[in-house]
Order: structure tokens, then C-alpha cells, then sequence
């Protein structure tokens, strides 16, 4: 691959969001983006659909180790335990997504908290008239492609509410840096990690992850299906054991991917043992990708940009062009 074939097959260009992804979240966290600290809270809800929806897996797999209670809701409607101590968290990049409209209504009329982040539209307008916290963040190419702009655009905003460390947050930012150097465009060469597990995917991509890491998974198929236009899979391997692993007793086009945390679990770690040297037994290729080290931040954020990149390199592969979602436009045409 060279730069002429992105040139050639990324008719908007989108590899050069992602070349940019680490100045952008500093910008995002570093940005006169005024916070504010939601007290007396006793759960949050997360709404938000496709890129956004995104976000919300992530924080909620940030705050796992925490007390407080996260809900992700991609869909219209909220749950009947939401009142007015709970904090609802509005995010549509667009700012027109209608189940996340439905879902910010329905908090407005519970007396929820409520903060909504968009690049305006709909969502904008609904806050402006209902006295609504809402955060103005910029939509860079796509929303999906937009994603580490409103991930530090929200950190930026609810860290003390999240009671997240600005440390954890600033460290996640400098991994980014470092591994922009290797994955980027001007980087084509075999040492370009992206690039490398992109050329090695093949068939329908069966992504295996452990519970910390699901956030990771779910981003990496839904870019798949968006970048590459492909089917792909997310299963937990711990559940996989007891039900999945059974579908490779037969012959399929389907590549098993490992998604490993550098501190997994020490059980998982076993059953991480067990795959692999099923999978090497019964000659069934498999590719494996494991984080980095630090805090869980890093670690997420570190993932998805070297597996956002991979898709976007194998869609370029492929001599597919990984910006148009012309199914998903004839979907919303007729809502």
C-alpha cells in the first residue's frame, strides 16, 4: 500500500481525521470547554446510537471499577428506574439522531440531570428551549470518525463527575501520541501495526474479547461493518466457552481475533490459553491483539485507534471506500 491507493480508494479522506487524532483530543481536553460536577447522583444513563453509542461503552467500561452505575442506552427509551437522581447523557454527533432525541425528551420530562453534546441541530435547538446543559463539539469527517473529539470533549466536561484523575486522562493522550507515529499514513511501512493486522484479516472477521475490553470489541465490528462493509462478530470468550466455541467443529470462512487485556484476569488468562492451543491444534488461523500497558483509559483508546486505523486501511485493501454508509442513509430516508 501507498499514499496514492488511500488517495485513490478514501474519497473524503478520512485517514487524515485519524493521522490527526492525537492533536485532536488534546485540543478537545485542553479546550475552554467549561466542566461541571453533577452531585447527588445515584446512577448515570448514557443514549446514543452508532459512533456515539460508542462512547458510551467506553465510559461505562471506564467507571466498571467504580461505585458509580452506568446504563448505556442505544435506543428510544429510557428506563423506568430513571428519575431525577439520575444524571442522562444525551449524545448525537449529528444532533438529529431521533432514538437519542427520544431518550433526551423523556429525561426532560422525568426531571433527570441532563447534559447533551452534538455539533448542533435538533439536539441543540431542544436545549437551547428547555434550559438544557449542552457542550457545542465539532464533527470531524463522520461521527464514528468523530469519536475521540467527544470522548475528551466529555471528559473535558464531567471528569470530576466521572471522578476520573486529569493524570489518567492526560496519560491516555500521550499513548496516543506515540502510537500515531506508527500507524499513520506516512508510516506504510511493516512496522505501521495497523496495517500489518489489516493485511492479515481475512473472511468474516469473529472478534473474541474479555468483559473489560467489550467496548473495544463492539467499536472494532461496528467499524468493520461501517469502513469495510463486511459482516463481522463480538463474543465475550468467557461465554464463547460454553456455546460459540462449538462452530468451529466445522470448516468456515470465519478468522477468529483476539482481543487481550495485558492484565486480564488471571481465569480468562487460562481460558486465553485454552483457545489458542485449540485453535493451533486444529490449524485454525487466528490473529491477536493485546493493550498496552497503564490505566484503563489508555488501554481502551490505545485499542480502538489502532483497530479504527485497521479497518481503515483494509477497506482501502479491499478498493472499497470507507466513508459512504449508503444503507444506514436509506434507513434514516424513511424514518
Amino acid at each position: 500500500m501507498n499514499i496514492r491507493d488511500l488517495e485513490k480508494y478514501d474519497s473524503k479522506k478520512m485517514y487524515k481525521v485519524y493521522d490527526n487524532w492525537s492533536n485532536i483530543a488534546r485540543e478537545a481536553f485542553e479546550s475552554n470547554q467549561e466542566p461541571i460536577n453533577f452531585t447527588n447522583i445515584q446512577d448515570i444513563v448514557i443514549a446514543g446510537m452508532g459512533g456515539s453509542g460508542a462512547l458510551g461503552d467506553v465510559i461505562s467500561a471506564i467507571l466498571s471499577k467504580t461505585k458509580i452505575h452506568v446504563n448505556v442506552i442505544k435506543g428510544y427509551l429510557l428506563p423506568l428506574t430513571v428519575d431525577s437522581n439520575t444524571l442522562v447523557i444525551a449524545v448525537s454527533v449529528s444532533g438529529n439522531t431521533v432514538e437519542t432525541l427520544s431518550v433526551l425528551d423523556s429525561a426532560y420530562q422525568r426531571k433527570s440531570k441532563i447534559i447533551a453534546f452534538s455539533s448542533g441541530g435538533k439536539m441543540k435547538e431542544y436545549c437551547k428551549k428547555n434550559k438544557i446543559e449542552h457542550r457545542l463539539i465539532n464533527q470531524y469527517h463522520s461521527p464514528r470518525a468523530s469519536f475521540i473529539a467527544y470522548f475528551y470533549s466529555m471528559l473535558k466536561t464531567l471528569h470530576s463527575t466521572f471522578e476520573i484523575k486529569e493524570q489518567d486522562i492526560l496519560e491516555s493522550i500521550i499513548e496516543l501520541e506515540k502510537i500515531n507515529k506508527i500507524i499513520c499514513s506516512s508510516n506504510l511501512t511493516n512496522s505501521n501495526q495497523a496495517l500489518n493486522f489489516a493485511k492479515k484479516m481475512k473472511g468474516i472477521p469473529l472478534i473474541y474479547y474479555p468483559l473489560g475490553l467489550q467496548s473495544v470489541a463492539i467499536r472494532f465490528k461496528n467499524v468493520i461493518q461501517e469502513n469495510i462493509k463486511i459482516h463481522a462478530i463480538a463474543e465475550d470468550v468467557v461465554e464463547s466457552c460454553h456455546n460459540g466455541v462449538v462452530s468451529w467443529e466445522k470448516e468456515s470462512n470465519v478468522n477468529p481475533i483476539l482481543i487481550k487485556g495485558k492484565n486480564d484476569y488471571i481465569k480468562t488468562k487460562e481460558r486465553w490459553n485454552i483457545i489458542e492451543s485449540y485453535f493451533d491444534d486444529n490449524n485454525i488461523e487466528y490473529q491477536k491483539i493485546i493493550s498496552i500497558e497503564g490505566n484503563i483509559i489508555s488501554k481502551i483508546i490505545n485499542l480502538i485507534y489502532i483497530l479504527d486505523y485497521c479497518s481503515i486501511y483494509k477497506s482501502i485493501l479491499m478498493k472499497t471506500d470507507p466513508t459512504p454508509v449508503k444503507t444506514i442513509d436509506f434507513i434514516k430516508s424513511k424514518l
